[in-house]
This record gives structure tokens, sequence and C-alpha cells, in this order.
């Protein structure tokens, strides 16, 4: 029996959450439970309904989605997929070190929308490697770049292959890819993966990736 994803919409202006809860209620196993019209509210909705995921947008007014998107992810009330933009770069990263499960553009099609909010249901997190590889190339090749925090405390536990892992996953690798790269097996590379989110507390492997570009890996 299918598992049903239930999800929070929250963005701003309003003909573009009404196109998302209309794409996302197409879905036979996703089920939008509420609709948000800027960061605080997306919050509070979070708090009250404990939906699954929660489908943020970046620009909104009274609370941010980089500062919502961190209380969210903080309270442990629901994974989280960014919408942005690519001239939002900055934003971005700030959502994905705070915990942000993936992201999409806004102008993604609407079967890619909803495969996106079943891979971070799932727990995978990176969504379309390609995506993001280009993202972190432009983001890179910015002169200034936000400053990181603190390396994570795990940092120095990490085996010699999980540190590889890292640097693949910062490359924007998908496991299939990382396996390849490595010589190993898929199935190995998932449990490097889950093994090095474990030790450095990261909650998503798109976060580890965020770690992997600012620690320069």
């Amino acid at each position: 029996m299918t598992t049903t994803i239930r999800v929070l919409v929250a963005e701003d202006q309003s003909a573009v959450r009404a196109g998302l809860v209309l794409i996302l209620g197409s879905a036979p196993d996703i089920e939008v439970v509420g609709e948000a019209a800027d960061g605080e509210q997306a919050v509070a909705m979070a708090r009250a309904l404990r939906p699954d995921l929660v489908l943020m947008d970046i620009q909104m007014p009274r609370l941010d989605g980089v500062s919502a998107t961190r209380q969210v992810v903080s309270e442990g009330l629901a994974d989280v997929l960014v919408l942005t933009t690519f001239d939002l770069d900055e934003y971005v990263f700030g959502a994905l070190r705070a915990g942000a499960g993936g992201f999409l553009l806004k102008n993604t099609e609407a079967k890619d929308l909803i495969e996106g909010v079943r891979t971070v249901a799932r727990g995978e997190g990176l969504i379309a490697p390609a995506v993001t590889r280009k993202l972190i190339a432009e983001f890179a090749a910015k002169p200034v770049r936000p400053e990181p925090g603190p390396a994570p405390a795990g940092l120095d536990t990490l085996t010699r292959r999980e540190r590889e892992v890292l640097s693949c996953l910062g490359d924007g690798l998908s496991n299939a890819e990382i396996a390849t790269r490595l010589g190993m097996a898929e199935a190995t590379v998932k449990t490097h993966v889950s093994r090095l989110l474990g030790k450095l507390e990261l909650r998503s492997r798109v976060q580890a990736a965020v770690l992997a570009q600012e620690l320069g890996r």
C-alpha cells in the first residue's frame, strides 16, 4: 500500500502557490495539507500540522525561507524542499546549510516537482545531481562566499573512505556515480553516506555537499 506524503506549501505569490498545489494534488501519493503565505505562517503551520515535507520558497515576507527552514528543521517538524532560482545562490546555500533536504528551480516541470517531493520524502535528499553540480559550480565561482559555519566536531572521526565519499558529495555525484568513481558497490556507498552523516550530525547529503564545498574537499 502506498504511503501518502503530506505536504505544506509555503509560497507568498498566490498564483504560484495555487499552481504548486494543483500540481502536487494531481499525484495519487501526495496530499497538500496546508498553504502558507509567509515564513512565519509556514513555521506555525508546520508545528500545527506536522507535515512530512514543507515546499519552501526562499523569498517570503515576515520571515524568509532560510530562517523558516532553520526553524522547521531544528524543531524536527518536517523535511524541507526549497524552491529557488539560480540568481539566489547564497540564499540556497544558506537554506541547505540550515538543513533543507534539497532544492528545485521554480520553473521545473510538473513531473520533476512531484518526483522531487518523493525523493526528499524518501530521505534521499540530493535532487538532480546535474542541477546540483551547476549550482555548486556557480556558487564556487563567486568572488565573495558566505561565511561558513564552524567545522563539525565529527570531521576528525571520518575514515579515509568516508572523506573520499564526502568529497564526491561536494561534486554533486549520485550514489551510482560515486560507486563508479571510487570503485565500490552502490550499497557500500549508501552505507558510507549514512555513517558520515551520522558522524557529522547532518540531516541530509545535500548538507554534506555544502560542507564539502566550504571545506574545499
